[in-house]
């Protein structure tokens, strides 16, 4: 019993010294539970923090790399749920009827799914709140020695102390930075955290976002379909000081008929079918943000109405004489190359101006290394609950198709892929009381790198070519770089989307806009 009192003291004085180290938060809490799996020669290791109704991974050891995307609801997670409701620790042995959450996702050689056979865990609370919970598991059975029960609340403490100094740390570079940012704390609302990823490029745009949504400057949020523009400005909003809701509007959505209205505003008698006074989307956003999406798709008339609202802060409904005044703040975005588009005349080269006063580039999903992986668990945890599955994972080769696939839509595509996948593996038998995995053949992906195009203009034989606007040859190479797209893939747009890079739906609207549709 010495040695156990020795050898447990020289544990814990290794605990306190990375305590006492400079370290990042994330790695001063991932240097602790590596140290815990080691010393209790356990499988896995997880500290998760309590958002809402929801437990998010904050640092494990020993489960797939994909486990940190995840959102573990505590609704669907009767174990979880159960160690937050007591205050002491909490042990659920092998034959215990409640599924655990970590079935099929610790690591092992062979990439078996295996269930947990042996797990403890217990409530993390920091400056008196529930923060969230520390758990260990393992696969062999009775691997927890009851004594462990006895220690685990000393171990939770070190975990909550390394919490508590990740926290003040936090405030001070806040302090230094001397920027209003709204801290998260438990309770709040879960939008910040739906950006999931820790890639650099990531991890550095958030920082840049974080300090430009202290500003009311407009914001142009640039970036390839699928990529999350939509997140990225409510974060924004939500780390501003405007209190009121986000506004949001899809500019391609809009009818050009009824796209000053619903910007603006109108009148009883304005047009046919006006029947009372409306309040438009920038007077109902007065005091918040408004987020204009798809930008590029507003006409060019409208476009002149905007520009007067960013110069002069007035609004002027359909049929009223008078003008309004409003503060609001406005982001933008859009998958087009404005730029372009003012030299081809479809966007006003001021409002261009006006709006890229702080331009930010979202990175495409095959930029983000591992990212990709965080968003599969995301989406594996999602559809697991919706399908009502016991266990959802991806096998180790399904995890490297993952990250080889060049994504052209995105984060949205990779949704859709791995809903597709789950569905696909249930209608082929598998059973949701099993521990489900995804395969590379269920992902359908092409790994393969896309066939190059390539595209000659020549003049006709004896004819001297004809002098071109850039635009009209760029239109004339789209043209013909879709129909060979089209042929080779026996009129497949699916398939041609694949081989131009694009995703389906930009391909129909760039079709539709060069005449081909």
């Amino acid at each position: 019993m010495t040695l156990l009192v020795v050898l447990f003291t020289m544990f814990e004085a290794n605990l306190l010294k990375n305590l006492s180290q400079a370290l990042p938060g994330p790695e001063r809490l991932q240097r602790l539970v590596s140290a815990m799996r080691k010393h209790f020669h356990c499988d896995a290791v997880a500290v998760l923090r309590l958002q809402d109704e929801e437990l998010v991974p904050e640092a494990v050891d020993g489960l797939v790399h994909e486990a940190l995307g995840r959102r573990f609801q505590l609704h669907a997670h009767p174990r979880l749920a159960a160690i937050l409701e007591r205050s002491e620790p909490l042990r659920f042995q092998s034959n215990c009827e409640l599924p655990d959450p970590y079935d099929g996702l610790l690591q092992v050689h062979a990439g078996e799914p295996l269930p947990v056979h042996d797990c403890v865990g217990v409530s993390l609370y920091v400056e008196g709140r529930q923060w969230g919970a520390l758990t260990m598991d393992a696969l062999g059975v009775d691997a927890f020695a009851p004594v462990l029960l006895k220690q685990l609340p000393q171990y939770a403490m070190l975990v909550e102390a390394a919490v508590r100094m990740g926290r003040l740390e936090d405030e001070a570079q806040s302090l230094r930075q001397s920027r209003s940012t709204v801290l998260a704390q438990p309770g709040d609302s879960p939008l910040d955290q739906e950006i999931v990823g820790q890639s650099a490029g990531i991890l550095s745009l958030l920082q840049e976002i974080d300090v430009v949504s202290s500003s009311d400057l407009p914001v142009l949020l640039l970036g390839e379909t699928g990529v999350g523009k939509e997140l990225f400005a409510r974060r924004i909003h939500r780390h501003s000081s405007r209190a009121k809701p986000l506004v949001q509007v899809n500019c391609a959505a809009l009818p050009e008929t009824l796209a000053e209205s619903e910007l603006f505003g109108h009148v009883r008698g304005a047009f046919s079918g006006a029947s009372t006074d409306r309040a438009g989307r920038f007077e109902v956003a007065d005091g918040g943000t408004i987020f204009l999406d798809e930008i590029g798709e507003l006409p060019l008339t409208i476009q002149a109405k905007l520009l007067r609202t960013l110069q002069n802060g007035e609004i002027q409904r359909l049929g009223e004489d008078r003008p309004r005044r409003v503060n609001v703040r406005v982001i933008v975005a859009t998958n087009r190359d404005l730029h372009q588009g003012v030299k081809d005349g479809v966007f006003r080269a001021d409002l261009y101006h006006r709006l890229s006063v702080y331009p930010i580039h979202i990175p495409p999903l095959r930029e983000r290394g591992n990212d990709a992986l965080l968003l599969a668990g995301r989406f594996l945890e999602l559809n697991r609950v919706r399908l009502g599955i016991r266990s959802l994972r991806l096998s180790p080769d399904a995890e490297q198709e993952v990250l080889r696939y060049q994504w052209p839509g995105n984060v949205r595509e990779l949704e859709h892929v791995i809903s597709r996948a789950a569905i696909k593996a249930l209608s082929r038998g598998a059973r949701a009381s099993d521990i489900v995995t995804l395969v590379p053949d269920l992902l359908d992906l092409d790994s393969r790198p896309a066939p190059v195009l390539s595209v000659a203009l020549p003049a006709a034989p004896g004819v001297e070519a004809v002098p071109m606007r850039l635009s009209e040859g760029v239109a004339q190479c789209q043209r013909q770089m879709i129909q060979q797209a089209l042929a080779a893939s026996a009129d497949n747009w699916a398939e041609a989307a694949r081989c131009l890079a694009l995703d389906p739906s930009n391909l129909h609207k760039l079709a539709r806009r060069l005449g081909l549709k």
